[in-house]
């Protein structure tokens, strides 16, 4: 069975969300989302991704249609981050196993004050993030804060270095949309509401910047 779905004009997290309500209501083995904005793009193919699909893009620079196809047999399956599936829950979790600890920037500087020194701050803050541990599992930008993720970034080789060692990057689409950066976009996954509300309900203590 295929559907289409025309997303065009909705801002994220709705294509993505029209998408899985979608999914939940029928048992499609082929779906067609048409978008236009490279936001949507990403997120709607990630969802997809993770719901048993492979995924294709095709694109005329206004509007882009993302197709996924799977086995029948997967039809049904919801979209959920793999990763989660085995990570212990709040109250479950094992002794010695970390705490998942989700932090959400919502600017490029820590406090209310001089601009100048709330920046040297954020900076300072990025830098420490590591002496988390294990314990870091998710960073979140949003709003301002997506400019720490862009190329000239000065914490740039910082992100880089906690990606690497496992903590997952998140940035908001929406933010880079509307402050034109998505083309600068230089780290992590671009994101939506939907995945950003799942992994504050995910995570054992989120900290907001």
């Amino acid at each position: 069975m295929m559907k289409e779905l025309d997303c065009r004009k909705m801002d994220c997290p709705a294509p993505v969300l029209e998408t899985k309500k979608c999914l939940e209501n029928e048992p499609l083995s082929q779906i067609r989302v048409l978008v236009d904005n490279d936001a949507a793009v990403e997120n709607v193919s990630r969802f997809l991704t993770y719901a048993g699909f492979e995924v294709g893009v095709e694109s005329d620079g206004a509007m882009s249609v993302v197709e996924g196809t799977r086995d029948q047999a997967e039809a049904g399956k919801l979209a959920s981050e793999p990763t989660e599936q085995s990570a212990p829950g709040p109250g479950t979790s094992k002794e010695n196993s970390p705490v998942k600890i989700m932090v959400m920037a919502a600017s490029d500087k820590l406090g209310i004050g001089d601009d100048d020194l709330g920046a040297k701050l954020m900076i300072n803050f990025i830098k420490t993030l590591k002496e988390m541990g294990k314990d870091l599992w998710r960073l979140v930008f949003v709003n301002h804060g997506v400019t720490l993720a862009i190329t000239d970034s000065k914490v740039l080789d910082d992100l880089r270095e906690l990606e690497a060692s496992g903590v997952t990057i998140l940035v908001c689409g929406t933010c880079l949309t509307h402050l034109d950066l998505m083309e600068k976009k230089a780290i992590g996954e671009t994101t939506n509401m939907l995945d950003i509300v799942t992994a504050m309900q995910l995570a054992d203590k989120v900290i907001s910047l």
